[in-house]
């Protein structure tokens, strides 16, 4: 019998969120085809996935990240307690 475990890991292989904002608590994203992972100033990472907020949400996440502005904000107004898991 094989058995197969998931494993939601901390990647490595974030990129640096480009935020010319001095106050923005993201500091480093993870794009995949259905999630964002988001890594924050305290060093926390969430998972958010389009089950856990909605395809639209994370659509919206994925270009604030790329363009470097605004994320911290719509995370805070839309989708802050919505994650699917605290990975760190």
């Amino acid at each position: 019998m094989v058995i197969l475990t998931l494993v939601l890991t901390t990647s490595i292989s974030m990129d640096k969120y480009k935020s010319t904002g001095r106050d923005t608590g993201v500091v480093a994203f993870e794009i995949g085809d259905d999630y964002i992972k988001v890594k924050f100033k305290d060093g926390s990472i969430y998972l958010y996935t389009t089950k856990s907020t909605g395809a639209a949400a994370i659509y919206n996440m994925k270009v604030l990240a790329k363009k470097g502005a605004g994320l911290t904000t719509y995370i805070n107004q839309n989708v802050r307690e919505r994650f699917q898991a605290k990975l760190k």
